[in-house]
């Protein structure tokens, strides 16, 4: 039997969490992104503040934040993971009618945390997304991905493009 490049499953095809024990803790940073694309008015909403729920992008930097932290929950295989640091930004992008997500993810561990910052930035705008769904159904995410990543044996990885 050959090996399988993917790494959470063993020798038989079976499903494991992977073995991370032997692994040294070193800092480790991900970076990840994504847009959710919107109606000029609901991106008029989303801006002046006057969404009927609230503050838009605060609640979702929270929630984005709060994903995070609970990716391990929510992703199987995952491993609980002590987070150091989780910042969210927003960037709006009126002339695309789009606002654009972006998580930094960090810890001092065994394992990286791509997953957390990916978690991060989705539920972030699903957190628009949800905010918003009164005004504007048609709400379209996109482009969820990891930029750039430090750290851990593999070392460096930037995203081309």
């Amino acid at each position: 039997m050959t090996t399988s490049p993917l790494t959470h499953f063993d020798a038989t095809g079976q499903a494991h969490m992977v073995d991370v024990g032997a692994k040294d803790a070193t800092h480790r940073i991900a970076v990840a992104a994504g847009t959710i694309r919107m109606q000029p008015a609901t991106l008029a909403l989303v801006t002046s503040g006057s969404a009927k729920k609230g503050d838009v992008l605060g609640v979702a930097r929270i929630a984005a934040i709060m994903a995070a932290k609970r990716t391990s929950d929510l992703i199987p295989l995952c491993h609980p993971l002590a987070i150091t640091r989780v910042a969210v930004d927003f960037e709006i992008d009126a002339a695309n009618n789009s606002v654009h997500c972006r998580a930094q993810v960090e810890t001092y561990g065994k394992t990286g945390v791509e997953m957390e910052a990916l978690t991060s930035v989705q539920v972030g705008l699903l957190t628009i997304y949800d905010m918003c769904k009164a005004a504007d159904r048609g709400m379209v995410m996109t482009n969820v991905r990891v930029l750039e990543k430090h750290g851990g044996k593999s070392g460096d990885w930037t995203a081309a493009v």
